[in-house]
């Protein structure tokens, strides 16, 4: 399916990760990585990140490149950035034979496949149930979700915006935050709360329900230190609920998906509050879901601790093409 050496890109709308597999079964080859602001396109980023390889890396020949957004057309736009992800233009810049585009949890969800145990960190209990669905997602700067489904001899990878669907309070408190929250375009979506700037955002209203005053945002970065520490008892807070609306979303996409094989957390911010997730209600709020409470009891919930998960992924697309159905936008020299 893929012509070797292969590009492989995760692009996000802050930052770009590229690499090259040489040849296949091989495993990936780190090339660079690139700030979005600071290349005008995905081709000017590539171009950079190959001449970083320096002049023994053997030119690629096809690529499979995936973003953080919808693949809805020929040149789809990054959800929080400005670039155009283009396969054809960009296969055409580089020369190559071939040019895949998929939405930036696919390659996740494929790495989900043959994930080791040894790169997850379990949040409660954690049996092995094989031949079920998964479901793997996580908050980043946006908030990515897929879910990987068993099909006759095949892993079907469904995308989804599920970021982007309403989210609403579930008690007296959250209601109180609720109505201090930041809206999105006139919304309180998954995404504009379960994300770095969501985490900014529930900061701000927890401390505005708390004093009674309007409260600035503060950088993520900023909120998740105070509250580890617990240096700023509102950002403490703030991170309890992140887990706590983190665990019934994933409860969410569980029913939905009948991820009996489990639910996987990605992005940038669960490796690093995995000790909130283990004490703030996160698996009481995802099993909370009557009248299937018991079978969320047996579906084990996993932070993916592994360094660049859609590398590994996009190494698998790349190597085991064949295996997996997935949504993309393909372009081919031949047509």
């Amino acid at each position: 399916m893929f012509e070797f050496p292969v590009l492989i890109g995760d692009i996000g709308g802050t930052n770009a990760r590229f690499g090259l597999i040489a040849e296949k079964g091989a495993e990936p080859r780190l090339l660079s990585h690139e700030a979005t602001a600071d290349h005008p396109d995905p081709s000017h980023a590539i171009k950079a990140a190959l001449a970083k390889g320096g002049d023994a890396l053997p030119p690629p020949r096809s690529t499979i490149l995936a973003m953080g957004g919808r693949v809805d057309g020929p040149e789809p736009q990054l959800t929080n950035a400005h670039w155009r992800i283009g396969g054809e233009r960009i296969a055409k810049d580089f020369g190559l034979s071939s040019a895949v585009v998929v939405n930036d949890y696919v390659p996740v969800a494929a790495g989900a496949a043959d994930i080791e145990p040894h790169d997850l960190t379990p949040v409660g209990p954690s049996p092995t149930i094989p031949g079920g669905a998964r479901v793997v997602l996580g908050p980043g700067t946006g908030f990515g979700a897929a879910a990987l489904v068993p099909y006759a001899a095949h892993l079907a990878i469904v995308s989804t915006e599920a970021g982007h669907t309403d989210f609403g309070p579930a008690d007296a408190f959250e209601e109180k935050v609720w109505h201090a929250l930041e809206r999105v375009e006139g919304r309180i979506t998954v995404e504009a709360v379960l994300s770095g700037p969501g985490l900014a955002r529930l900061h701000a209203a927890v401390a505005h329900v708390r004093t009674g005053q309007p409260h600035e945002k503060l950088d993520p970065a900023a909120v998740t230190e105070a509250g580890l520490k617990a240096s700023d008892p509102h950002a403490a807070e703030a991170l309890e609920l992140f887990g706590r609306l983190l665990g019934r979303v994933c409860g969410d996409l569980a029913l939905t998906f009948l991820a009996t094989s489990g639910v996987y957390i990605g992005g940038g911010i669960a490796p690093r509050i995995v000790k909130v997730l283990e004490e703030s209600g996160f698996r009481e709020a995802f099993e909370r879901k009557a009248p299937f409470a018991e079978m969320m009891r047996q579906i084990p919930t996993s932070v993916i601790t592994v360094h660049d998960p859609a590398f590994k992924g996009l190494a698998a697309l790349a190597n085991e093409g064949r295996r997996f159905v997935y949504h993309g936008q393909v372009w081919r020299k031949d047509g």
